[in-house]
């Protein structure tokens, strides 16, 4: 039966005590690990969030009582424990913080009993995520996961500090908002007070954090739950947390600054990872050609060559009508895998098809300098050789090639050359390399639509020299609009905004939006533009995503206390779920069934 706590109060967590308390009398409290009844004497580890301490009970130095108590004990009963700290009378125990001492009890209540988890309790748990999910409060205690909420914490404490001493206030945006169909669909909530009308939950506080520049607060920023109605992938969640700010009569550098010392601030106390700084910059169209990507993983090589003009004229018809077709012919070396078997060069192929491509050339450079070729008996033995000088290659090489359109051929070398690091173990799992990639597009061509549409959002600011393309070629307008790198992955993104009215007119006119269109959305921030608007830039990281690869995990489920799997759904609390309906009736809504 439970025990109150009445009297009692804990003096340290487990992991807290070290060979300095020695002899003190102490009062830890936490969850039973595992214990071991010797005969007489019998050890427990306990267990809280700091980690593991070593509890011995022996006869001589507790009540028979108390024995009797200890004696009871099983994985996950939660207690507390009086005692005296001595060294370790056995083997010092490397493995945890507190190896080298015990807890001597002379007292114990168990604080409440428990039933046989569904699994264990372990770091590095095999069990099925599906069952850890279900069970997340018990997944939770797992100290592997522990560490990974508590660095999230603290990173959240050191940004808070950081920004507040660099002049940023700390400012709540609304969570009901109205919805502006632009980009990814919005959760809507229905109004009970106006039926028929519905709330959108925040994508983003974007047009609340340029309206608070427009109200002079200067420096603001916030850790902000957001959401998106979106198909999920590991990385993705509906509703996630960033870390966004915004500052007024600044320029891109000005933004960057701050951000490049809050990343060194924060990896270096978190993680004792020194981040060198200025941060390297690449612009994007560099980023495409090189690495057929805009969040390029710069810790292997593999670039991308451009061999369009090689093979122009060439016998091979894919390649020559690629280049005829206005797209391009590209290809990555992969160093010393010439060896590789046909088998796995297919699967790569299968794997290229999965982004756009109808296939996959190769050609391999055997030790003996012979070819082994899928394409090469349609090329004369000089557009072999100018090939393999245009592809650096030597023997023992595999080149590998995608003929398309660019878009096609980028989106396949690009994920070919990231697939193959982590198949041949390219990439340096303890390296942090950090990029920032500026001056993407303005807009990019959606084909659903037939239109353009901001590849950023309608307030991102053109650079001022590609301005007056506006009207002739939109196309080949760049965004002062800039992304953080690290890994490959984007870990945030921002841009300068529009505060001219003419260039924010131009704009909505090429995003295909009429005037009363454009203010049926945004009126309330165009309007506000109407009473003087500073210069303004900001920037919001993926919290999630920054610490899920500050604490090396592979998912975003992992740094999160309570996540969504795939298809958006708790599988602890069964949300999303049916409601009353009463509810439904007060809302004026009816639940359709599909036929």
């Amino acid at each position: 039966m439970a025990e109150s706590m009445k009297g009692l109060h804990r003096t340290h967590r487990c992991a807290e005590l070290s060979a300095d308390d020695v002899g003190k009398t102490v009062t830890v409290m936490g969850w039973v690990q595992k214990n071991r009844n010797k005969g007489g004497i019998i050890f427990v580890d306990l267990r809280d969030r700091s980690g593991i301490l070593q509890v011995i009970f022996e006869g001589k130095n507790i009540s028979e009582e108390g024995f009797c108590k200890a004696e009871k004990l099983r994985s996950e009963y939660v207690v507390a424990v009086t005692g005296v700290i001595q060294p370790r009378a056995g083997a010092v125990n490397t493995n945890i913080a507190t190896g080298d001492i015990e807890l001597i009890a002379n007292d114990i209540r168990i604080l409440s009993e428990a039933e046989t988890p569904p699994f264990p309790i372990e770091e590095g748990s095999k069990t099925k995520e599906e069952l850890r999910l279900k069970y997340r409060y018990l997944d939770l205690r797992r100290p592997d996961l522990q560490r990974n909420l508590i660095m999230r914490s603290k990173v959240a404490t050191l940004t808070r500090q950081f920004l507040s001493d660099e002049g940023f206030l700390e400012i709540e945006t609304p969570i009901l908002n109205k919805s502006t169909p632009e980009g990814a669909r919005d959760y809507l909530v229905p109004s009970r007070v106006h039926p028929g009308n519905f709330y959108a939950l925040p994508q983003s506080p974007q047009l609340f954090k340029q309206l608070l520049m427009v109200s002079g607060y200067d420096r603001y920023f916030q850790i902000a739950k957001c959401f998106r109605d979106e198909d999920l992938r590991a990385d993705r969640q509906p509703e996630f947390t960033q870390i966004d700010m915004e500052m007024s009569f600044v320029d891109i550098d000005d933004v960057i600054d701050v951000n490049e010392r809050l990343l060194k601030k924060l990896f270096k106390e978190t993680i004792d990872v020194d981040v060198e700084l200025p941060i390297r910059r690449m612009t994007y169209k560099e980023a495409m050609d090189r690495f057929g990507s805009d969040k390029p993983d710069t810790r292997f090589g593999m670039e991308l060559k451009n061999v369009s003009e090689v093979v122009r004229n060439c016998g091979f018809g894919v390649f020559a009508n690629a280049v005829e077709n206005g797209g391009s012919v590209r290809g990555i070396n992969v160093k010393g895998q010439a060896v590789m078997p046909r088998k796995k060069i297919d699967a790569l192929a299968d794997f290229a098809k999965t982004y756009g491509a109808k296939g996959l050339a190769y050609l391999c450079i055997m030790e003996d300098k012979s070819i082994k070729s899928s394409f090469t008996k349609f090329l004369s033995e000089e557009e072999i050789q100018s090939l393999i000088e245009a592809m650096d290659g030597e023997a023992g090489d595999l080149l590998l090639f995608a003929a398309d359109s660019d878009k096609v051929v980028f989106d396949v070398l690009g994920s070919l050359r990231v697939e193959l690091a982590k198949r041949l173990g390219l990439a340096d799992n303890n390296a942090y390399n950090f990029l920032w990639v500026t001056e993407f597009p303005l807009f990019e061509w959606s084909e659903e639509q037939n239109r353009y549409v901001a590849m950023h959002h309608p307030f991102t600011m053109p650079m001022e020299e590609d301005i007056e393309l506006l009207d002739t070629e939109p196309g080949k307008v760049r965004a002062k609009a800039y992304d953080i790198i690290l890994n490959g992955n984007e870990i945030g993104g921002g841009s300068v905004r529009i505060h001219q009215d003419d260039v924010q007119e131009k704009m909505f006119e090429k995003l295909g939006f009429t005037k009363e269109q454009a203010h049926d959305r945004f009126g309330f921030l165009l309007n506000a533009f109407k009473y003087g608007v500073p210069p303004h830039a900001g920037l919001a990281y993926g919290f999630d995503r920054l610490i899920m690869l500050m604490a090396g995990e592979d998912s975003i489920r992992d740094v999160i206390a309570f996540p969504k799997i795939k298809d958006a759904s708790c599988l602890m609390s069964d949300a999303p779920n049916v409601v009353d309906d009463i509810q439904l009736e007060e809302l004026g809504i009816q639940i359709k069934e599909e036929k």
